[in-house]
């Protein structure tokens, strides 16, 4: 379902996208956040915090749930990882801070999440939130089927 050609590029320009945004705003990109992004891009499925604490080795870090946690916290508020909600798990951000709505096509069968960026859907759902006098802290859809891969497998 993933357009990547390379995932060992796609996984650097993540982390040198990281890193310039944290340069530019003046955020510490330590090594174990470093360390969390690259486990959460090592492939383009949903990563769970106790696959990524079992990933850290405990001559560098840590291997504490704390640990994780803070590193996770870190890479979603500055728009480096998404949390998938029904999955209770994370995802890379393909295009960090470039805005805070986000829809996400989730295979039920290879497991690998697309992440969907549409203005006219953002709009008409912006349109209701006003008419209904709500604010939004950020907009999430979660769509769950079958990828075209797997549909055609059938």
């Amino acid at each position: 379902m993933h357009n990547c050609m390379n995932h060992k590029t796609c996984i650097e320009e993540a982390l040198k996208e990281a890193r310039l945004i944290c340069d530019q705003k003046g955020l510490r990109f330590t090594k174990i956040r470093e360390f969390i992004l690259r486990m959460v891009w090592e492939n383009h499925k949903p990563t769970k915090a106790y696959e990524l604490l079992d990933k850290i080795p405990s001559s560098n870090y840590s291997p504490q749930p704390p640990t994780v946690y803070r590193a996770l916290d870190f890479l979603l508020n500055n728009g480096f990882i998404h949390k998938i909600n029904s999955l209770n798990a994370f995802v890379g951000c393909s295009h960090p801070l470039k805005h805070d709505e986000c829809y996400f096509m989730i295979c039920r069968k290879c497991d690998e999440i697309k992440e969907c960026c549409d203005d006219q859907i953002t709009s008409v759902i912006k349109k209701k939130l006003d008419s209904s006098q709500f604010s939004s802290k950020n907009i999430a859809i979660e769509i769950s089927g079958d990828c075209y891969e797997c549909s055609k497998e059938l």
